[in-house]
């Protein structure tokens, strides 16, 4: 019983953590999402399609599930495919970052394999 107990605290204590990594998201214009992702789950690419008003100062940064960050790119273009073959089976987040280094928007996709 006890071994139960520890197992459920130590996945709340999991849970609990790798969410308070996230900052809460702020969209552009208030309502309107900058970022839109598919396949969703991903098996060997992900493309992210940014919003006629992206911004080229941009940059996407894409987090393992414990917060480590993996890949970093520079919004030059409307879209962007990463190649997932080198992710392990996952979960992934995603934030679109300002020249400042504020969360203009985040979120989250499912890597399988």
């Amino acid at each position: 019983m006890k071994r139960i107990f520890y197992i459920i605290l130590f996945i709340a204590g999991l849970q609990f953590q790798s969410s308070a990594q996230v900052k809460p998201t702020r969209l552009i214009n208030n309502s309107v999402k900058t970022v839109k992702f598919y396949p969703n789950p991903a098996i060997s690419f992900i493309n992210f399609e940014f919003d006629d008003k992206y911004d080229n100062s941009y940059s996407l940064l894409i987090f393992n599930f414990l917060g480590k960050k993996i890949d970093e790119f520079k919004v030059t273009d409307k879209k962007i495919t990463v190649s997932v073959d080198e992710y392990y089976r996952g979960i992934y987040i995603f934030q679109l970052r300002d020249k400042q280094g504020n969360i203009m928007e985040s979120g989250k996709f499912q890597v399988i394999k």
